[in-house]
């Protein structure tokens, strides 16, 4: 589904008769006013959504999002990401696993009980889990063991990885190697390498998701680069805000004047009304779609539509 583009859609010779162009002109005009979008990795467990996550919720859905996986990172925070699931279903999912900088609380029952978690149909993830090595909060040999686990795992219950990777290229696509042979699919959630590490992630048949990152980098051969070069494949593509972090400063002077224009009023309301570097929500993903869309030169229903679809492939949302 390489560079998927929705042709037939807006084509009225492929609509069934009976649609008015006036309604297809209505649709269209819905899909270019209100995205269709899937959140793959907010941390709506976080303290900072404790008294207004009815709120937070329909304010994404406003925004156009239309699914959200609610990140799991440590054994309670799993189980509170599935509690979640079950207070908005159809629209909040969520994985299942301990984040590196947790995986020094491994415990013996810790594989067990991420199973039965990833046993109910809400969890369609194993994660987030990998290596962090720019920060270290568990030892890095801790952390290897751990992850390796957590893929093991994942193999065996046929569900995707959700994958974090700092300053941990070599260590990751080692350990992932080991299992090629029956790893279900992944995605490297919130990339932020370089061009060859994302190549070599994508030969690896991973999945790359992007999230608000993009207004403060400023590497030569970092993710902007990335998109301009065209090096991620739309059928490759997914999106995220990670909420309540990785805020996107539009306003950065980081951001070139081109990108800044290409960013709609509806989805600039969205930002500057409910979202703060405090604290940063999934109605903030139209921002990050058009951006990513502004970088790649490409129409943003096109990226909107495909990280959609490779997100409800991945992940097999209804």
């Amino acid at each position: 589904m390489a560079d998927s583009k929705t042709k037939s859609g807006n084509n009225p010779e492929k609509i069934a008769d009976g649609i008015s162009e006036l309604k297809i002109k209505q649709i269209e005009d819905e899909v270019a006013s209100s995205y269709l979008l899937v959140d793959i990795g907010a941390n709506l467990t976080n303290s900072k959504y404790s008294r207004d996550l009815d709120s937070v919720v329909e304010r994404a859905k406003d925004a156009g999002v239309k699914k959200i996986m609610v990140t799991g990172a440590s054994v309670q925070c799993s189980k509170e990401a599935l509690r979640l699931t079950r207070l908005y279903p159809g629209m909040l999912y969520s994985s299942a696993g301990i984040h590196p900088h947790d995986a020094k609380t491994w415990t013996d029952d810790c594989y067990d009980i991420i199973k039965e978690l990833a046993s109910n149909p809400e969890c369609v993830a194993i994660g987030e889990c990998g290596l962090d090595f720019n920060r270290n909060f568990s030892p890095q040999d801790v952390q290897m063991e751990v992850f390796e686990k957590q893929v093991q795992l994942a193999c065996e219950v046929g569900k995707p990885l959700f994958l974090h990777e700092r300053d941990a290229h070599d260590d990751m696509v080692r350990i992932l190697s080991k299992f090629k042979d029956r790893m279900p699919p992944a995605v490297l959630h919130c990339f932020t390498g370089t061009s060859a590490q994302a190549l070599k992630y994508l030969e690896m048949g991973l999945y790359i998701g992007l999230t608000g990152f993009l207004w403060k980098d400023k590497s030569d051969d970092g993710v902007r680069s990335i998109l301009e070069k065209g090096l991620i494949p739309l059928d490759r593509l997914l999106i995220e805000t990670d909420a309540p972090f990785m805020y996107p400063n539009v306003r950065g002077s980081k951001i070139p004047a081109t990108i800044k224009q290409a960013l709609s009023d509806r989805s600039l309301s969205f930002l500057n009304r409910y979202c703060t570097f405090q604290r940063n929500e999934p109605c903030a993903l139209p921002v990050i779609v058009e951006m990513i869309a502004a970088y790649m030169k490409r129409p943003v229903e096109e990226v909107a539509m495909a990280t959609t679809i490779n997100a409800i492939k991945l992940f097999g949302f209804s």
